[in-house]
């Protein structure tokens, strides 16, 4: 079977070229028309995405042919070709950096690819950095050229007279502060955390409607993939999510598949909460503890919450901002320490350089899941790790896996729908 669906692939000659304001412009303005637009988010992003959703107003699933494989990156458009007046996809980095790339997902789906260039600092070389991304693999499709941080008019001429004429310029963004989404260590703020970020939104979607690259994209021919609903693994478990400002790192595909194995799910906040819901497994995702350690500090209630699931042999798993509230202490970049829930006998210190990054492959107690890491902080522990997990790319040690009676813990973000066995296990008494 076959969907049909204005499809644009957004991508880039590296990071910072303005990916995702783009995106969200485009979101935004389409979804000012009255349409219905669907996002996507090449790689394993989770900021990223909380930017586009509130742009477009739905769901951004993650499509990373490595993660989810291609069969389920192609049944997730095939179903939004079915919903969507229109399907944009921001790529990650550079549209041919990495293994799996950008370009690898535009080809395998046949979507057009938009290339973003930061304009600042260039001239008519646009038009050269223009060319190479369109030659360097013929199959890969250019849609055109959108120019960005774009100083003026006579910046904007200089511009096209570099373009080739077999390249489509479709507009040049102009540079204005407002329209730089604001950043910190791990990357953009989330979402809740930029207080104008609507009016930065509607800003960037009325700045991009004149330009050419506005009007709705060329339709894209979308296929079903067969894929095997997931056996009912976790009919009847009630699974408690920690969700708030601090732990906030949460892949829509990972919650989808635990429901659909029948779990139930029960968010609540370490931040605000006292007690826990009645629940029989626990999931603390990653997120910003680091930023909020006072407040995680001070809610003791919380702490002993936790403690009293983990005595009672019940199941939680936790992944890296979550591996961290499990420790005994955590210690900011300003060098100031918050006790943690001492679940785990060790220590964090944020640090300035990132200390992991990449994606592995966790041996998990019911099977491998696949999974990405990404983190500032340096853990001193005494404890032996159950398991590594084993890097994509090379052969050094990954990131430990711990394992103290139910609980699991550890940096890497698992991917769940790459193996809902081994995900249903996790949360299984």
């Amino acid at each position: 079977m076959v969907r049909h669906c204005p499809a644009l692939f957004i991508s880039a000659p590296a990071s910072n070229h303005g990916k995702t304001t783009v995106t969200a412009a485009l979101a935004r303005h389409h979804r000012n028309l009255g349409r219905k637009v669907v996002v996507f988010k090449t790689g394993p992003d989770f900021l990223d995405p909380m930017i586009l959703q509130r742009a477009s107003g739905g769901v951004v699933h993650q499509l990373d042919l490595w993660l989810a494989g291609e069969a389920a990156c192609r049944q997730l458009l095939y179903a939004a070709a079915g919903e969507a007046d229109l399907i944009l996809i921001e790529g990650v980095m550079g549209l041919f950096d990495g293994a799996p790339c950008s370009a690898d997902v535009a080809e395998r789906f046949g979507v057009p690819v938009l290339a973003v260039i930061d304009a600042t600092g260039l001239a008519q070389t646009i038009g050269a950095i223009a060319a190479g991304l369109a030659g360097y693999r013929p199959t890969v499709t250019l849609a055109g050229v959108l120019a960005n941080a774009v100083a003026s008019d006579r910046h904007e001429e200089m511009l096209m007279q570099g373009m080739p004429a077999a390249i489509r310029y479709l507009g040049g963004v102009r540079r204005n502060a407002l329209f730089a989404l604001p950043r910190q260590h791990l990357g953009l703020l989330p979402a809740d955390a930029v207080s104008d970020l609507d009016a930065r939104l509607d800003a960037l979607a009325a700045c991009i409607a004149p330009l050419a690259v506005a009007a709705l994209p060329a339709k894209v021919a979308f296929t079903r993939a067969d894929c095997a609903l997931p056996a009912s693994l976790l009919q009847g478990v009630r699974i408690g999510v920690a969700r708030d400002a601090a732990f906030s790192f949460l892949y829509p595909a990972n919650l989808a598949l635990l429901e659909a194995m029948g779990a139930t799910l029960h968010f609540f906040s370490p931040l605000a909460d006292a007690t826990l819901p009645e629940v029989d497994s626990m999931y603390l995702p990653g997120g910003f503890p680091e930023l909020h350690l006072a407040a995680l500090q001070n809610n003791q209630a919380m702490h002993a919450a936790l403690r009293a699931h983990v005595a009672a042999d019940k199941p939680l798993f936790a992944e890296c901002g979550g591996l961290l509230y499990l420790l005994e202490s955590l210690t900011d970049k300003a060098g100031q320490p918050g006790a943690m829930t001492a679940l785990l006998p060790g220590s964090a210190q944020m640090q300035s350089k990132l200390q992991g990054l990449g994606y592995q492959s966790a041996a998990m107690p019911g099977g491998v899941l696949r999974a990405h890491t990404f983190h500032y902080s340096h853990i001193s522990m005494r404890l032996t790790p159950a398991a590594s997990g084993e890097r994509l790319f090379n052969t050094s040690a990954g990131e430990a896996i711990y394992q103290v009676g139910r609980l699991t813990a550890t940096y890497l973000h698992c991917y769940f729908p790459s193996n809902p066995v081994a995900a249903a296990r996790l949360f299984l008494s």
